[in-house]
């Protein structure tokens, strides 16, 4: 068994990752060293875990539905009843319907039916000493996934359905147009983001339309009813509960559209960063061989990564966070990269699953409150099958980053190639 590894040069491709995404923002919240700071155009910006959470904890003052909040970006795009842009009595009412979709066993099933077989074929590839880029790997996992929850892949008909590229293209073409200093989409960018999203939910269209919208509206089965974890129907889709909620279709395709744009970038970024962590650190190799330390390091990754950096919430009444008075219409960044990175600390901790700095923050990459990320059960399937599939490679034949690159000008910062194959 190799020794416990040390910190190596994770940390410089980590800084490589977010200055090829964000080259003026990242350097700008990085320096920040204040809890809570005003920066003009940007917003009133949080970077400490306690008061990050406080703020998602109390949707009174803080609401996800006012000026510069994420529904004056996304509601213009996506319509008015998509989860990230609501608030409440709707908000939860949908969250409860939605639910059984994103229950772990369920995940877990639909998961191993879509991408199971491609990620053995991955742990061949790899231990025959194949050259793998891992980001497009997981943009093909990803997209599979994504297509089969939300309808876009219908069985039988995968006539004009994107592969895991093209959806990943598209979508970035989407979250391209989002700046921290401009709180809302052009026309223009509105314009084309709709084209984009009509063109991606046509087969999810027919998934609406196929489902049986039940006795009467807004009646269809309850959270508590779970779908079968032996099987994955193709009806049981999120259009497909959605009509039972008694939404219309165009709000179901607003619900389809911001399921693909969260559910694919956020996956694309974390597992190669993660990937490229675990091999750079020496851990590829440690887990590989003992798999104890897998859910720390798998917690870690997140922490250090946070796939989703920012988060956006609008002040609703005249407030405190922190030492800082806040009113009404301010913009409130939450800065959750910087947040989770420093971990209550004030300074940036090492990747380190022995210590685990990511047990007190209580999955603060995905949220906290009515808002924790209705998907995490979904984003912990497909990075435990992966994860495990590279893991048993590296246990029968040691694997090294051949080569890499950070992807420039996302939204989610990541690396637009990762490729890993057995040490010659």
């Amino acid at each position: 068994m190799s020794r416990t590894p040390r910190p190596g040069p994770e940390r410089a491709w980590e800084e490589r990752v977010q200055r090829a995404a964000h080259p003026l923002v990242y350097p700008l919240l990085s320096r920040l060293g204040r809890p809570v700071q005003r920066i003009p155009r940007v917003g009133v910006v949080v970077t400490d875990a306690a008061l990050l959470r406080s703020v998602l904890l109390d949707t009174t003052s803080f609401t996800k539905t006012g000026p510069g909040s994420p529904a004056d970006l996304w509601t213009p795009v996506l319509g008015p009843s998509v989860l990230l842009n609501m608030e409440g009595a709707d908000h939860l009412a949908l969250r409860r319907r939605l639910a059984p979709l994103f229950a772990p066993a369920y995940v877990d099933e639909l998961t191993r039916q879509t991408i199971g077989p491609a990620t053995a074929r991955l742990t061949e590839r790899l231990v025959a000493g194949e050259a793998v880029d891992l980001v497009a790997e997981v943009r093909e996992a990803a997209g599979q996934v994504i297509s089969r929850l939300v309808g876009l892949e219908r069985e039988g008909d995968g006539d004009g359905v994107p592969g895991g590229e093209e959806l990943f293209a598209r979508v970035s073409a989407v979250t391209g147009f989002v700046r921290l200093s401009r709180p809302r989409f052009t026309p223009a960018q509105v314009r084309h983001a709709r084209e984009v999203l009509d063109d991606l939910t046509r087969h999810a269209r027919a998934a609406y339309r196929d489902a049986d919208p039940g006795p009467t509206a807004g009646t269809g089965p309850s959270a508590d009813t779970r779908p079968s974890a032996d099987t994955v129907p193709a009806a049981d889709t999120v259009p497909a509960r959605m009509r039972e909620l008694g939404l219309s279709e165009d709000e179901a395709m607003g619900a389809v559209g911001a399921f693909v744009l969260t559910g694919t970038e956020t996956l694309v970024s974390y597992l190669p960063r993660m990937l490229a962590i675990l091999a750079d650190t020496g851990w590829l190799e440690r887990l590989a061989h003992d798999r104890s330390l897998l859910g720390p390091a798998i917690a870690e990754g997140l922490r250090v990564t946070t796939p989703s950096p920012v988060m956006l919430r609008s002040v609703a009444a005249d407030a405190r966070v922190g030492r800082v008075a806040v009113r009404a219409g301010d913009r409130l960044v939450l800065a959750t990269f910087l947040a989770n990175r420093r971990a209550g600390t004030g300074a940036a901790l090492p990747f380190d699953p022995e210590a685990n700095p990511a047990a007190d923050l209580k999955q603060l990459w995905f949220g906290a409150g009515a808002h924790f990320c209705l998907g995490a059960p979904l984003a912990m399937a497909q990075i435990g099958l992966v994860l495990n599939a590279v893991l048993d490679a590296e246990a029968r034949a040691p694997l090294a980053v051949a080569a890499r690159r950070a992807q420039r000008g996302t939204l989610i910062p990541g690396y637009s190639r990762l490729v890993l194959r057995a040490r010659q």
